[in-house]
């Protein structure tokens, strides 16, 4: 069921922006200028008119509601260390599953989850600055600034500049979305399997080469998600797969039981073994200080602008908004002209991994929605709830679920207003929260994780899985291992097969139609590139170790060489 846009309101876009009146008669809106430009303009008014419908969906008491409970979940998952937004989007997505089976629940699910997210966005801030403790891995650039300003005193121009640089980074990427996404889509429908396989393997690549860590951990983790993935009934020749007898295994692992385990157990016993203890400044945020810092902020346009770009390219390619925040905050101190300040309490120092961090968060659900790929461990997580409802991530989601769509751009904007407004009220809650005790917060949210693994199918089975799960988690952040990838894997194996598969029964087996056009040829070329990147660098850096010295230094050697020989 698509949104029903009023004529009125049409009416009003199309005059707005072409500048003609608008009338009912076939052919009669037309403009001065090529049809290109004109399917173009009717293109946006199009989208604009569906996003206020978008917002027609989003504003009912009862989403406005969820939406509220989302960011105050998402708050408090942000400030309790160990926790975040991939894990607690995984371990309260079973909440949704009676939701999701009502008449327009798809949408309000969403809402909720996508807002436990902006929640979290948020709320890592307050520990990082008030504790020096990152709530979220993302916020580690921030405790570089954000603390030194709080142990100045300082702490509620360090919590307003944060909360509002956030606010701004996720506005800029919403924009981004909202005018970039129907493009992309629309494009996106021209792609046939050996396309999409393409384009699930520069995904693939791109956790490789642009990884942070040992890009042979990557792949290890990564082909440990490919053969769970693989695990049960092969969809295409009705072959068992690696279940070993077990019947619980003929439907493969659950995406669902496999995050809560990863994510949410495997978190808790590492903040388990680390033994936190929790003391900082106290949490106060005066309405004069409030104002006054948001007279400062205009200063660090510059700042807020380059950390948009830098978070909106990080989050659409999924490089993170972990990169994002540390890219940002280094080329801030590199180009500032109190670069020297930085990591002593200077505001700009916060400001920049902040804007970047949430731009980057926001935008990763740019290629979710409009390709069915993930930009981050959280798109991830939210891609497999809309497989589990029954909706199918892509470009055909603008066709056949305009409201969902549109309703989850119109929940962004009204999310983050949301978020900026709770969080600037009720930080003394949110860091009260902290003072209980580590020992009662970890068992209360490991038996969620297990009853959330228990409603996936009402098995026992998927419980001692979770179980199982959160032991690997643990053992690959002991060991560094990166999990993003595994997930990554665990959601795109079955889709990357399916295309990998069909293309090559089209093309009768041969490997060329993966170069079969300049469209197909260019996205497997750059996935190539990506792949062998790490490689590509330490040879490039081998040549330059190797390369003989330049004219300048080899006149100075052999003027030495004189003045050796003739003393």
């Amino acid at each position: 069921m698509g949104i029903a846009v009023p004529d009125s309101l049409y009416r009003f876009w199309w005059s707005a922006y072409s500048g003609m009146p608008y009338t009912s008669e076939p052919g009669a809106n037309k403009q001065p200028g090529s049809t290109q430009r004109r399917r173009g303009g009717e293109a946006q008014v199009e989208e604009i008119a569906s996003l206020l419908g978008g917002f027609s969906v989003v504003l009912t008491p009862f989403n406005i509601g969820l939406m509220l409970v989302g960011i105050l979940l998402g708050v408090i998952i942000g400030v309790l260390p160990g926790l975040g937004g991939a894990n607690g989007v995984a371990i309260l997505l079973p909440l949704t599953f009676t939701l999701a089976q009502q008449p327009g629940g798809t949408t309000s699910a969403i809402i909720l989850l996508s807002c436990i997210y902006w929640g979290a966005l948020f709320g890592g801030a307050i520990t990082s600055i008030l504790f020096n403790i990152p709530g979220e891995p993302w916020s580690v650039a921030t405790t570089f600034d954000g603390h030194p300003m709080a142990k100045q005193g300082r702490a509620d121009e360090a919590l307003t500049a944060a909360f509002t640089s956030s606010f701004v980074g996720a506005l800029v990427a919403v924009v981004v979305i909202t005018f970039l996404a129907p493009v992309v889509a629309r494009f996106a429908l021209k792609f046939g399997p050996a396309e999409l396989f393409a384009v699930q393997f520069l995904t693939f690549a791109s956790f490789i080469g642009m990884g942070r860590g040992s890009p042979f951990k990557t792949l290890a983790s990564m082909s440990l998600g490919f053969a769970l993935a693989a695990v049960g009934l092969d969809s295409v020749t009705g072959q068992l797969r690696m279940t070993y007898g077990y019947t619980d295994l003929l439907k493969g692992f659950q995406f669902l039981v496999a995050v809560i385990g990863l994510f949410g157990i495997g978190e808790i016993l590492l903040s388990m073994e680390s033994g936190l203890a929790f003391s900082g400044a106290k949490a106060k945020l005066r309405l004069n200080a409030v104002l006054t810092t948001w007279a400062k902020l205009p200063r660090y346009w510059i700042t807020s602008i380059r950390s948009c770009v830098i978070g909106c390219w990080m989050g659409i390619t999924p490089g993170g908004a972990t990169p994002a925040s540390f890219m940002s905050y280094g080329l801030a101190k590199r180009m500032s002209k109190q670069g020297n300040t930085f990591g002593k309490g200077n505001i700009e120092g916060v400001v920049a991994p902040e804007t970047a961090a949430h731009a980057a968060g926001t935008s990763a659900l740019l290629p979710m929605i409009t390709l069915g790929i993930p930009g981050s461990p959280t798109a991830a997580v939210l891609l497999g709830g809309l497989l589990i409802w029954g909706l199918q991530p892509g470009p055909l989601l603008f066709v056949e679920q305009k409201d969902f769509v549109w309703g989850l751009i119109a929940s962004m904007y009204l999310g983050n207003v949301a978020g900026l407004v709770i969080v600037l009220t009720c930080v003394p809650l949110f860091a009260a929260i902290l003072r209980i005790p580590f020992s009662i917060i970890a068992p209360t949210i490991m038996v969620i994780c297990a009853i959330g693994a228990y409603t996936v199918n009402n098995a026992m089975f998927d419980v001692w899985l979770v179980v199982l799960f959160g032991v690997v988690g643990y053992v690959f952040n002991k060991l560094s291992y990166p999990l993003p990838p595994l997930v990554l894997a665990l959601v795109l194996g079955d889709m990357a097969e399916s295309s990998f598969r069909q293309a090559m029964l089209s093309s009768q087996g041969s490997l060329g139609i993966f170069w079969s056009n300049w469209l197909v040829g260019g996205i497997m070329g750059l996935g190539v590139i990506l792949l062998f990147w790490p490689l590509i660098k330490r040879v490039l850096a081998l040549v330059r170790r190797r390369a003989p010295a330049g004219p300048g230094f080899r006149a100075s050697f052999r003027f030495s060489q004189r003045q050796e020989q003739s003393s």
